[in-house]
């Protein structure tokens, strides 16, 4: 009886219901082809799968929202506050950050209730998902209407894109969307400078991405002025290549000193040993993440790399001691009778989750929060505290959702949402700590037999289907 089968399930070649943990199982058993023409082919498979499975979270999404809308609804929640932390379970659910939850809910709610076409095609392959995310974001300045009227007008799933690169289906997207209406496209330029923003993000050899989305005349203008800067040195003689110089000159610009150092406290953590006795554990930054003991000795020392070399930096330092326990690497108490953490609770906080406890959510901690609520009876203590971003707070707060300590082997919160889902999240262990299982560091005879085997099997010609 086709159209009979329950939530989550397909019929098989017998006629029951397969789940969808079900098919996990069947892909598992799979095994690669036996030849070229054939892995190609399943290639091609897997990836109209990837996209029929996107397809589904897709509907699963917004049913999902629905359901949760009209259960906030019945338990009398404000209109303007339906919908409060649907993103956030959402994310949960799929691994992702809560922001990252948004914008696929968002993505969903488009291709379901204003894009059918689009749906069809990435639920047949003819799209991946990423490329129907490209067709929603560039009519998300359009009407419902408008929208529809250019899905339509691409149709997706009539095969009209295929072999279509990223570039071509943003300017069809773009191309159709002006066609429609001129006007949205034109104000979304003119409002796009509210989202002017400046964001750092972590890059390998302790370096890191200084990035600023600016109006396009402001960009221009401060590229012009570094090259214009960078010409003037270098034609003086400088040393230093265009690209350092521009990098130099936008820190001494903006931070007013040269090489950028100011009074800004950085927190940097690392152990006794690497710091004193010159081990080689590393260390972890806040706000970028691990670092080498080396670098970081030379950072508390006050030297710094710069564009022209190691220089001598006047930097005042202070030492912090922080107590881990054997073993587990549990930070040392330190309690309360406030309702706002003070200062040193939060430093404490701080450098023993380094970023949100949410989890799959990286981002940098704002709020220091209470998980049993203060007006609950929650205390003001680091085993009631957690460092959380502005997003994760507020999720947390909406009806439903639940945060409680939990025994572990570092300090542990379980997160139970609406749903009763529950997921757990551990604090990081502090530089200097072994996770509990982890194997023990190699000894220098241990490396040097490793690299010996490496280098055997690196002789040995294997066929690549063997094994």
């Amino acid at each position: 009886m086709e159209g009979n089968w329950g939530p989550g399930e397909a019929p098989d070649e017998t006629g029951r219901g397969i789940t969808v943990r079900d098919l996990i199982g069947l892909l598992a058993a799979i095994r690669p082809c036996n030849d070229s023409a054939a892995l190609i082919d399943q290639l091609r498979d897997l990836e109209d799968l990837k996209s029929a499975a996107a397809a589904m979270q897709a509907r699963d999404s917004v049913a999902f929202d629905v359901q949760q809308r009209c259960a906030q609804t019945e338990a009398g929640l404000p209109a303007d506050e339906l919908g409060k932390g649907v993103a956030a379970q959402i994310a949960l659910a799929r691994g992702e950050s809560p922001a990252r939850g948004g914008r696929l809910l968002g993505m969903a709610k488009a291709l379901v209730t204003e894009m059918p076409h689009t749906l069809a095609a990435l639920r047949t392959g003819q799209l991946n998902e990423w490329r129907a995310t490209l067709l929603v974001k560039e009519t998300a300045c359009l009407s419902a209407a408008d929208r529809c009227a250019v899905d339509e007008q691409l149709a997706a799933d009539t095969g009209t894109l295929a072999g279509a690169g990223d570039r071509t289906i943003i300017t069809a997207a773009r191309t159709a969307a002006y066609r429609l209406d001129p006007h949205s496209v034109v104000n979304r330029a003119r409002n796009a400078v509210a989202d002017r923003h400046v964001s750092l993000r972590p890059a390998p050899d302790t370096m890191c991405y200084l990035t600023a989305l600016l109006p396009v005349t402001a960009g221009v203008a401060v590229h012009a002025a570094l090259t214009r800067q960078a010409d003037t040195l270098r034609s003086a003689g400088d040393t230093r290549s265009r690209g350092q110089i521009m990098a130099d000159d936008l820190v001494d610009r903006i931070s007013g000193t040269p090489g950028g150092i100011s009074g800004i406290e950085i927190q940097l953590v690392m152990t006794d040993r690497a710091l004193f006795q010159r081990d080689s554990e590393p260390a972890r930054l806040p706000g970028y993440g691990v670092v080498p003991a080396g670098w970081a000795r030379a950072a508390v020392a006050g030297l710094q790399q710069g564009g022209g070399g190691q220089c001598d930096a006047a930097l005042t330092t202070w030492l912090r001691r922080l107590y881990t326990a054997p073993g587990t690497g549990e930070l040392v108490a330190m309690d309360s009778r406030a309702r706002i953490f003070p200062d040193g609770l939060r430093r404490f906080i701080q450098a023993r989750d380094d970023t949100c406890r949410t989890p799959y959510c990286d981002a940098p901690i704002r709020h220091h929060d209470h998980i049993v609520a203060w007006h609950h009876g929650g205390p003001t203590s680091h085993s009631n505290g957690s460092g959380l971003c502005e997003s994760c707070n507020y999720a947390k707060e909406s009806p439903g959702w639940h945060t409680e300590p939990r025994p572990g082997p570092r300090h542990t919160l379980q997160v139970q949402t609406p749903t009763g889902h529950t997921y757990r999240s551990t604090a990081p262990p502090l530089p200097g700590t072994s996770s509990p299982g982890a194997p023990a560091p190699l000894s220098r005879r241990q490396r040097r037999e490793l690299l010996h085997r490496v280098k055997i099997l690196k002789r040995t010609r294997l066929s690549p289907l063997a094994a």
